[in-house]
């Protein structure tokens, strides 16, 4: 071999200590670790040695025991009903992810009565914890802080520090790019194990006074955040309500100029953690403290929400459009009397409440919600209180009417950006009523994961007939009014309809009468499909089906055969 290829390949060799090498917990060959990191193993507890870090709950069926907190009723939830339930999710840091409940009624006794279930660290459960995901792809962890009252799922696992100070010195320290190289040393896999954070050193701190406020900031900035979306239980109205003006344009912009302010204070504060953490294990000269953009986990940060490369204009326009569909669906939950303009959080959202109820707690509201909870959802402006129209009144009350169309454009126009592709000549409420009869639906499905809380009823591929059904507000006469208010009536519009183009089609031109059979056509092919709807709508409506909250949404779904949309994809079966 040549000198200078003997030269040149020394400079791809590292020369490492066995003895190092023992030092780390489980002797990983991390040749590229520096020896102050290898050190700190040496020279520090653990933090297992320190705080409980334990892996979760394993319920062997999840089907049974499993729901999105949005699929019961809110006031079953609970450490003594439907305990929320730590189940890791997505990548995200600091707070969030709490979506999930768990059966835990008569301290899990279902659970536990299966044989099945691996109920782990009961003692543990309850207790404030910090919590991450066990799968991940990104270079940092996705740890957060969890309130007391959760239990922890085996995808969840968690640690439990003994108090406030030693959560946010251990929430900060994990949540730092130092744990990071650390951890892929230990465990360079893509599954972050209980044990793999047991074996960390422990950063024992005297005084953590300006780290536990730098921590504080980053959970408080993030639970901010997760608490904006309707997924959150205590998320309290769109973003677009809070300081409004009469301009919903204006109010997106403002909205949008402050989110760039959160995003740059929480990259502020992450470095200053980061940076906390280098000087603590004297790694300046080794450690960068500068965040990814797409690695600040704020559902308001297009480039975590958004991932993949996508230059700044093109999170930009998704953000703008994704804004407004959230308006629209926070606006149809206004509609069910889930969410009101006059008290912000839930007001209906337990099973089978009725308007009663809604008023009760809100005698005189600004905007009032469906008598009902049953929203037709049209291509064509049969029902004057259908969505779209509805909608329009939304607008008209919080913005006002002088600004009215303006609005409307704006909401289209956002719409048009990535949701439903603009065509020609059509108005503001065309646009508009186009996307909630033909997306809304889908994008509600994937919100609400495949467990949706507004269910469509379709008459099928001709949508002669479609509506939104709340499900916390359904009861066992609600298909029976659908179909004396709204699918008896549009039955007689649609034959109103085509006696009125046969009558035309008498004085017709050729050319006319050509685009008049095609009309006629369309017609009769819809009534035909609303005909047979119905039939089946009163078969059902005779049955005075009753649902079951607790059941989840998987099994009361499929209770109505196909008179309901997307029956597979949620349920797994074809309806019956």
């Amino acid at each position: 071999m040549s000198e200078q290829l003997n030269k040149d390949m020394s400079k791809h060799f590292y020369r490492a200590s066995a003895a190092d090498f023992m030092k780390i917990p489980g002797s990983p060959v991390a040749y590229w670790l520096s020896k102050k990191i290898i050190d700190n193993f040496d020279n520090t507890k653990s933090i297992g040695n320190v705080i409980p870090v334990r892996g979760g709950m394993t319920t062997a069926d999840n089907d049974s025991f499993v729901r999105l907190w949005t699929e019961v009723s809110k006031g079953k939830i609970g450490k003594h009903y439907w305990a929320p339930y730590n189940k890791g999710g997505e990548y995200r840091k600091w707070y969030g992810n709490q979506s999930w409940v768990v059966l835990w009624h008569q301290n899990g006794k279902s659970i536990k009565s299966t044989g099945r279930a691996s109920v782990r660290s009961e003692e543990f459960y309850f207790k404030k914890m910090i919590g991450w995901t066990d799968i991940t792809s990104f270079s940092q962890l996705g740890v957060r802080f969890y309130p007391d009252d959760f239990i922890f799922d085996a995808s969840g696992p968690s640690l439990f520090p003994n108090n406030e100070k030693e959560i946010n010195v251990v929430l900060g320290f994990l949540a730092s790019n130092v744990t990071s190289i650390i951890l892929n040393a230990l465990n360079p896999t893509l599954h972050v194990q209980a044990g793999n954070i047991a074996s960390l050193p422990f950063p024992e701190l005297l005084n953590a006074n300006y780290l536990n406020e730098v921590v504080k900031k980053l959970v408080n900035i993030s639970k901010a955040d997760w608490d904006s979306l309707e997924t959150s239980w205590n998320f309290k109205e769109s973003p677009l309500l809070g300081e409004r003006s009469n301009c919903i344009r204006s109010d997106y912009q403002a909205l949008n100029a402050s989110y760039k302010k959160i995003i740059d204070e929480l990259r502020d504060l992450e470095e200053d953690n980061n940076t906390f953490f280098i000087t603590l294990f004297d790694l300046s000269a080794e450690v960068d403290p500068s965040v990814k953009s797409e690695e600040l986990t704020l559902n308001c940060n297009p480039h975590y929400r958004y991932s993949g490369d996508r230059s700044d204009e093109e999170c930009e326009t998704l953000q703008q459009c994704d804004t407004i569909k959230e308006l629209l669906s926070y606006v149809i939950g206004c509609m069910m009397g889930r969410y009101s303009l006059d008290k912000p959080g839930l007001i209906l959202s337990s099973q089978g409440e009725t308007i009663q109820d809604y008023l009760a707690q809100i005698p005189s509201p600004k905007y009032m919600p469906d008598d009902d909870a049953i929203l037709p959802l049209t291509d064509q402006e049969w029902f004057t209180d259908d969505v779209t129209n509805r909608f329009r009144e939304f607008v008209k009350v919080v913005w006002g009417e002088e600004t009215l169309q303006e609005n409307l454009e704006f909401v289209a126009e956002s719409l048009c950006l990535h949701a439903i592709k603009p065509k020609k000549s059509e108005t503001a409420m065309e646009t508009i009523r186009r996307y909630l009869s033909t997306q809304f639906f889908a994008d509600h499905m994937r919100t609400y994961k495949k467990r949706p809380i507004y269910w469509l009823f379709s008459s099928g591929k001709q949508k002669a007939f479609e509506c939104l059904v709340y499900l916390h507000r359904y009861n066992e006469g609600t298909l029976s009014r659908m179909r004396t208010e709204y699918v008896t009536p549009l039955m007689g519009k649609y034959e109103s309809q085509i006696r009125h183009i046969e009558e035309q089609q008498e004085t017709a031109t050729t050319a006319e009468k050509n685009k008049l059979s095609k009309a006629l056509k369309g017609y009769q092919s819809k009534l035909n499909e609303l005909r047979e709807f119905d039939n089946k709508l009163k078969h059902y409506a005779d049955r005075r089906i009753s649902l079951d909250l607790d059941d989840g949404v998987k099994v009361n779904y499929g209770k109505f055969g196909d008179l309901l949309a997307n029956v597979k994809d949620i349920t797994g079966k074809k309806p019956t």
